[in-house]
């Protein structure tokens, strides 16, 4: 339940969160592009209250992993009302029978998560269908698994330089603007620069080189509550910050299963949903 109280704290840990965002980019090598980091405040599972008394606060950018809920969130008379300049992004994997209802979300400002050729001929075609009386290309980002596990989508690295070209060349209604990772969970920074944001930098580096682009016009999206301030501090330009100003999430609660169906050992299946549920928090 929403309390005055929650009102305060939110308004307070987002302007902490800008503040630790603004000084790590700050720390920012001058050879990388000088592009002011972008904060989306990632409000799964909290309620329309949350995101109005952030925007109040003079934030813009919000994210959303998963369709459905974006659909409401985004729909809610509420939002609509006291955010006219709401920019929803969706950040969670997205499936083919799902894009007509994502690309239908009013103020959808970005879509982080095309992992595939075919995904892209997708959603351009649905955004041209849908969107036929507008002129506005759709910003969407590339998503790569940088860290090569089966629990996590995303273009084998590989695959990106061919995959950007596809979208540039056969997409005319699609805005390519950047690369996006979620990375391994649980990086110790004591290892050195993360692998992960350090992938990503290379496949800019070659996407850029290969295709012509300038760097500064390639984002990456890169950095959760865990790790954002590293991730801006290498080059990230869109960050996904969520527990860190929302707080912890609130889940429903599952059905407990019957004795005889318990096992202490979770099966491989349940434990890459576990996974997948913990990578995705933001």
């Amino acid at each position: 339940m929403w309390k005055v109280g929650m009102s305060e704290e939110v308004g307070k840990a987002l302007h902490a969160v800008v503040d630790r965002v603004n000084q790590a980019a700050a720390r920012r090598p001058k050879t990388l592009p000088a592009v002011p980091p972008r904060l989306v405040a990632v409000s799964k599972t909290k309620p329309p209250d949350m995101v109005i008394e952030a925007y109040r606060k003079g934030h813009r950018n919000f994210g959303e992993n998963y369709v459905n809920e974006l659909v409401d969130k985004a729909s809610n008379p509420q939002i609509l009302e006291s955010c006219p300049e709401i920019e929803w992004h969706f950040i969670g994997h997205l499936q083919k029978n799902n894009v007509n209802r994502l690309l239908g979300v009013p103020n959808l400002f970005m879509v982080e998560t095309v992992d595939s050729a075919k995904l892209a001929d997708k959603v351009n075609s649905s955004w041209q269908r849908l969107r036929a009386a507008s002129t506005q290309k759709l910003k969407i980002m590339v998503q790569i698994n940088t860290s090569g596990e089966e629990s996590k989508h995303g273009l084998p690295p590989g695959e990106t330089v061919n995959t950007v070209k596809h979208i540039l060349s056969k997409c005319s209604v699609l805005h390519f603007s950047g690369l996006m990772t979620i990375g391994r969970y649980g990086y110790d920074l004591a290892d050195g620069p993360n692998p992960d944001f350090q992938a990503l930098l290379s496949r800019r580096q070659e996407v850029c080189a290969s295709l012509q682009l300038p760097l500064e016009d390639v984002e990456l999206s890169m950095g959760m509550s865990t790790d954002f301030e590293h991730a801006i501090e290498v080059g990230s330009t869109n960050v996904r910050v969520g527990s860190t100003i929302f707080g912890n999430r609130d889940y429903p609660n599952t059905p407990t299963p019957s004795p005889e169906r318990k096992s202490k050992v979770p099966t491989e299946e349940a434990a890459k949903k576990m996974e997948r549920l913990t990578v995705t928090e933001q």
